[in-house]
């Protein structure tokens, strides 16, 4: 099924990089206002930082610049943080049902199963025509003969080529490029350095000490404290007396921000507490980065913040022509890849103009009142039982609502969706 097409007020030609999860709702979305796609996408399948390798990078701080990147960084135990309801797009729930039986019907999946709704989206929506695989973008800049265009040029195989496009729309993520915790004394501390990136499983660190931060950091030490001897999570948002044990756990421990390491292997902590490590895990998030992106200036990563942009989506000096989808994290994401994907779609075409927010600008309906409950609810659940979260909650009536929606469009689960039936 090919998604309706709006007859276009005007139609372009766009490349979008990217054929993760934001590269293809926002491929749908162009197509569906009626203009012409060219996704980019540099791996041999969709599914962005959704698809899995157990392969990882050789420097484990992914520092080195001469390095081979390793583009995912799941690690193979990981589940969604945010419940299934709240990750779906609009005409495509990310429901359970009959059809599921041999996938992951939890709450909170594990990446596989998210991987399987965007290859089942993608093939629903018949996508794939659109994609271009193992295609890199080396350069994305304005038309040297037209600034109104875009001149992008890609590689493939060790060819490459050199197009014209009305619009580029920048879908490429935000989980390549590392950051790291500035950690005085690190450069004599003699034990191992890891960027989360480069985890995949626990084995490596059997029967050592380690020492991680962050949201991420606490899923990944619960994943490895059963191969450790000890884990101490180590976190900026806590007070610097921070000094517990977590509960559920005998060699688990959160602590406030390091203080300082030492040549001797001690890493202390702004409590006051010392610890021998063998290994500091840096769960530290990701930077902005578009190395293949040309603006002359006009766009820039600085306190890896990306700006000028209206709205994170349009730089003023480049609109329409250039967008990025995807860039705040702090949000439900797949709805919110929708919504920016709508509006940039609608402006191309020149529907709409740029004095309301996305969702008004799109005329389209805002989040919905459950999907913006489950989203701070499961948030609130992370904070008083964060070793129980994914499997223990309290918000079956928004499951209700979120299903009572998902029937509103019943080609997608005709059966699976009507006939269910909710057990508290």
């Amino acid at each position: 099924m090919v998604p309706t097409v709006n007859p276009p007020t005007t139609s372009h030609h766009v490349a979008v990089i990217g054929a993760g999860a934001a590269g293809l709702v926002a491929a749908q979305e162009l197509r569906r206002e009626g203009h012409s796609v060219v996704v980019f996408e540099r791996g041999n399948q969709i599914g962005g930082v959704w698809a899995y390798t157990p392969n990882v990078e050789p420097d484990p701080l992914s520092i080195d610049p001469t390095r081979p990147v390793i583009h995912s960084n799941l690690y193979s135990s990981l589940r969604t943080i945010i419940p299934r309801e709240c990750m779906g797009f609009t005409d495509f729930p990310f429901s359970t049902g009959p059809e599921n039986k041999s996938r992951d019907p939890r709450r909170h999946p594990g990446h596989i199963e998210v991987l399987a709704y965007l290859k089942d989206f993608a093939r629903k929506f018949k996508m794939e025509e659109m994609i271009r695989f193992g295609t890199e973008v080396v350069r994305a800049e304005p038309a040297a003969e037209n600034p109104k265009k875009w001149r992008v040029e890609s590689r493939n195989s060790g060819d490459i080529s050199d197009e014209i496009y009305d619009a580029v729309v920048v879908c490429n993520g935000h989980y390549t490029e590392p950051r790291h915790a500035l950690i005085p004394g690190i450069d004599s501390w003699p034990g191992k350095q890891i960027h989360s990136h480069n985890y995949r499983i626990p084995d490596q660190f059997k029967d050592q000490v380690n020492s991680g931060s962050s949201v991420s950091g606490v899923d990944i030490s619960r994943d490895i404290v059963n191969v450790t001897k000890e884990v101490h999570i180590s976190s900026r948002s806590t007070k610097p007396e921070t000094y517990e044990k977590l509960s559920g756990y005998d060699n688990l421990w959160l602590h406030s921000n390091i203080e300082t390491v030492r040549e001797d292997g001690s890493v202390v902590f702004k409590n006051g507490k010392t610890v021998y490590a063998d290994t500091i895990m840096h769960c530290t998030g990701y930077k902005y980065y578009f190395p293949f992106l040309d603006t002359k200036g006009e766009v820039t990563v600085e306190d890896n913040r990306v700006g000028p942009l209206y709205k994170h989506v349009f730089p003023p000096a480049l609109s329409p022509g250039l967008s990025f989808i995807g860039l705040p994290w702090q949000v439900i994401l797949f709805p919110m890849f929708e919504l920016q994907s709508k509006w940039v779609a609608a402006v191309l075409a020149g529907r709409f103009v740029y004095d309301n927010w996305l969702a008004d600008q799109c005329d389209y309906p805002r989040i919905e009142k459950w999907r913006e409950q489950m989203f701070y609810k499961v948030f609130k659940r992370i904070q008083s039982q964060s070793n129980t979260y994914k499997d223990d909650w309290d918000d079956d009536h928004l499951i209700a609502e979120a299903y009572e929606d998902f029937v509103k469009f019943p080609s997608n689960y005709p059966s699976s969706l009507i006939e269910r039936e909710y057990t508290s």
